[in-house]
């Protein structure tokens, strides 16, 4: 498949100042703190600014604070760490595989989390703590995008065949999970079919203590890693011209892509297609350079996360739309496009 719009030059630092990087961050950042002062004060109880902004610091009245406090606050973070580690995942597994079709849910990992996360609710819901959740989802994944690769593998990993392969895996992975849901405890297949939908619903100051660490230390390492993701895109030979350690790199990335979304999908559940339209919409933005894709991608995808959750437990009241209904609604569309325009590529 031709990957040339993924790829970068292989010479030359990036402008310290890239008008469009500045323009494109400032104007997210802009969207993303008016739809979280909208979130906090939308809802089945209305709010002015005022009056929510002194209940989210716990100054307001009791029952505004609660609300605020300890209601949409926490879902508001949890949507923005959920939409922004998806993000990361999909731009970092796009620039592995120079291909934009991969995304975290299409190549199997989103699966492979979820069947690592629905073992733990069904096995261990109430004896266990919720902090190891993302645990049993990372490695989940992890198994999931190994089993991929090696079902790929034809003397190397053709893109478009580990795309076809992670969708059929993916497939195996949901008929797995119905069949272990068909066999639990009613409360237990309850919550996990619900929270398989994709959905933030009930979340807690807990859920964002134990999904935060994950997301910042990945985070992190992956801004430390910008250069090993860039030179992936430039393919095997050039990568390991410049003195990259090609598969060495590779295998610690896909563990990275692999944690981000394993974690996300551990508080989240199967919100789909974030991690494949956030890179495309960065891309457009602000050119392949991953040092300005990775950032604005987060934004983005924290954006429509957040703002998916806001129209699902806003416009359809007094009834709460998963945030997954929304994400694919627009994402699967965005999918069959992107095939459609891929169909005569290697």
């Amino acid at each position: 498949m031709n990957a040339s719009k993924l790829t970068a030059p292989a010479t030359g630092r990036p402008a310290r100042a890239h008008r469009p990087t500045v323009k494109a961050v400032s104007l997210l950042s802009a969207v993303l703190l008016v739809m979280a002062a909208a979130y906090l004060m939308m809802g089945e109880t209305m709010y002015d600014p005022v009056t929510a902004w002194l209940a989210l610091w716990g100054s307001g009245t009791e029952d505004g604070t609660m609300i605020v406090q300890s209601l949409r606050a926490p879902r508001l973070v949890v949507a923005l760490l959920v939409g922004a580690s998806l993000a990361l995942s999909g731009a970092i597994l796009q620039a592995i595989i120079r291909n934009p079709l991969a995304a975290p849910d299409v190549v199997g990992i989103t699966g492979g989390a979820s069947f690592g996360a629905v073992i733990f609710i069904t096995a261990f819901a109430g004896t266990v703590g919720i902090r190891l959740l993302p645990v049993a989802a990372i490695i989940g994944a992890v198994c999931a995008a190994a089993l991929v690769y090696v079902l790929a593998w034809k003397r190397g990993v053709s893109s478009l065949r580990l795309v076809l392969v992670g969708i059929g895996l993916s497939s195996l992975l949901s008929a797995g999970v119905s069949f272990m849901l068909a066999f639990s405890p009613v409360y237990s297949a309850t919550s996990a079919y619900i929270w398989l939908t994709g959905t933030i619903y009930g979340s807690s100051w807990e859920h964002v203590w134990t999904l935060m660490p994950w997301t910042a230390v990945l985070g992190i390492a992956v801004y430390f890693h910008t250069r090993t993701i860039q030179a992936q895109l430039l393919g095997d030979e050039l990568a390991a011209g410049i003195g990259s350690a090609v598969q060495r790199h590779r295998l610690l990335l896909v563990l990275l892509c692999v944690g981000l979304a394993g974690s996300a999908v551990s508080i989240g559940g199967a919100i789909g297609f974030v991690g494949l339209i956030a890179p495309h919409v960065a891309r457009r933005l602000v050119g392949p350079v991953m040092n300005r894709v990775l950032p604005v991608s987060a934004l983005f995808g924290a954006i429509v996360v957040a703002a998916a959750d806001l129209i699902g437990r806003t416009v359809f009241l007094p009834l709460d739309i998963p945030v997954g209904v929304f994400t694919s609604a627009i994402g699967a569309p965005f999918f069959i496009y992107l095939l459609y325009r891929s169909r005569n590529r290697g």
